[in-house]
Formats: C-alpha cells, structure tokens, sequence
C-alpha cells in the first residue's frame, strides 16, 4: 500500500497546468455516513459515493487525480478492504479524474458506454473553454453498459441506471436498492444552478426527463447523494425539479420570441429562485445554460 500511495502521490505531481490552478494541497476530504456501510465524501469536485463492507468497497466517481491519496485515506479509514470497482456517473473531469490512477492500482472501472466513447476521444467544453485530450487506458471504463449494471455486494443490490441525455449523453445513477441511497450524479446537483453539457449530448429538458425518471424509486426516507451540494432528500429533488421547470417554462418563450441572451438575462427569469440557488453558479451563467440548450432545439 505505501509504494502505491508513493506513485499516486507522483502521478497527482504530473497532472499539469490543471492542477496549478487550483490548491488541492488545501483540500481536505470529508466523510459523512450515508447509511450503515454506505458514505459520501466530500472533497474538490462531484461527491464520491462509498459502499464498504465485507465484500470490499465500491467507489461511485474519483474527483481529480492530486486528489487521488487523500481519497484513499479517506477510504481506509472507512475499510480496511481493497478497493474492487470504481462506477463512474459520467465523463467530466471531475468525477473521472482519479481513474488513471484508481485503474493502475488494480481496481475496474464501470460506467455507461457513452462515457467510454467521450473518455476514449476527448472533447472541448467551449463554455467553461476546457479542452480534454483522450484519456490514457488505464483511465478508461473496463465494462461499460447500455441500460443498466447491477452489482450484488456488501449485502444490498447495487445497479446503475443510464438516464435520457440530461447532464450529459452518458449519465447514470446509481441505487442501492436495500440501503434506500441513490447517487445522483451530477443530473441533480443541490441548491446550485447546475451545468449543462449541451456539447456532450446534454439537454436541460432532458434533465426533466432524468429526475422523472429517477423520483419514483425515491419514497420519504431515501438518502441521496448529489452530483454537488450536501445529502439530501425526495423534497430537495423536487425542489431541483420545479426550479428547472421553472426555467424552461419562463426562458423558452422568450428564445422563441426571438429575445437576444442579454435581453433575457436583463428581464432575470428566476428572480424568485436566484438568492437560494445562484451562490455557486450565477444567475446569468445558467440563465446562458439554457438559452443556449433550447436555441439548439
């Protein structure tokens, strides 16, 4: 385990420019208990989902690769059990970052095929002005589904679920059937405006789509575990669920109108809602968001 965590601490070294702008030596992860057995970690980037038990543990997402020991860390003091497989929700570099060095070190990676497909070629997201060249092997999913995975481990049945072009093309969830936990990914994210990929196949009426989907396996005592933002419940979902339908009722007629962007960020169509949910993303930049995904339409 020690020259393991030596040549994570190495490749987190060689993550380049990315990683010089940001200060992960500043980041600390924390832990919260979900359910017996089951966790979220919280660190730089899309919350991690832990399933430990006798079976080993069970990683959902990996945040950034110099972030990759401190999550190990956080790991064993959850388990002491190897970690087996890795589910990633979709393929933006923040919750798929870790995966060159999580698959070096042995553990399989899983997630939708479409992740494999953006994963294996890169991609731009011109709206953030990213760019990602493709990833290594060892980074890349070594299962990769159409509809749905399930893993039977740790004593519950855990299956992830490919969701309708919502966040991205590749989105999944991921339940854990007996535990009542679900892990979003980043098609909820709480009490923030959330990013659309549109360039990745994303839709903001996909995003309807995605939580309609996902709402009924979610009764008044479910956890779930959110893309970003703290565990939360059905009435956060449908909290998230009225302000995007919100959005979409209030932005769509304007687009249609044929309103400029700066017109409709200038009428503020989610007044009501901007104070709660525009800390992380301001009100303009998703106001553009979806502008942009419904002139496409």
């Amino acid at each position: 385990m020690r020259r393991t965590m030596v040549a994570l601490a190495a490749a987190a070294l060689s993550f380049g420019a990315f990683a010089q702008q940001r200060n992960f030596d500043a980041v600390q992860i924390k832990t919260t208990q979900v359910a017996p057995g089951i966790y979220m970690l919280e660190g730089e980037g899309g919350n991690i989902g832990v399933s430990a038990g006798e079976d080993g543990v069970y990683l959902i997402d990996d945040q950034f690769a110099p972030l990759t020991p401190k999550i190990m860390a956080a790991v064993k003091a959850i388990s002491d059990k190897p970690i087996r497989f890795l589910m990633n929700t979709h393929w933006h570099g923040d919750h798929v970052g870790g995966n060159e060095n999580l698959g070096k070190a042995g553990v399989v990676i899983i997630a939708h095929d479409n992740v494999y497909k953006r994963m294996s070629v890169g991609g731009a997201i011109q709206l953030l002005k990213q760019n990602y060249a493709p990833y290594p092997k060892a980074a890349l999913p070594a299962v990769s589904f159409s509809q749905s995975a399930t893993f039977h481990l740790n004593g519950d049945d855990v299956t992830s679920i490919h969701l309708p072009p919502a966040h991205t093309d590749g989105d999944s969830f991921v339940r854990f059937t007996r535990a009542n936990v679900i892990h979003s990914g980043d098609v909820f994210a709480a009490y923030r405006y959330p990013f659309i990929d549109v360039e990745s196949g994303g839709s903001v009426k996909g995003v309807l789509r995605a939580v309609d989907q996902m709402l009924p396996m979610i009764d008044d005592n479910t956890k779930v575990i959110p893309g970003h933002g703290g565990v939360s419940s059905k009435k956060d979902v449908l909290a998230y669920r009225k302000m995007v339908s919100t959005a979409i009722s209030k932005i769509e007629p304007m687009v249609k109108s044929g309103r400029t962007l700066q017109q409709v960020i200038d009428a503020k169509p989610l007044r009501e809602f901007d104070e709660e949910w525009g800390k992380f993303r301001k009100p303009e930049a998703f106001v553009e968001i979806v502008y942009n995904g419904l002139r496409k339409k």
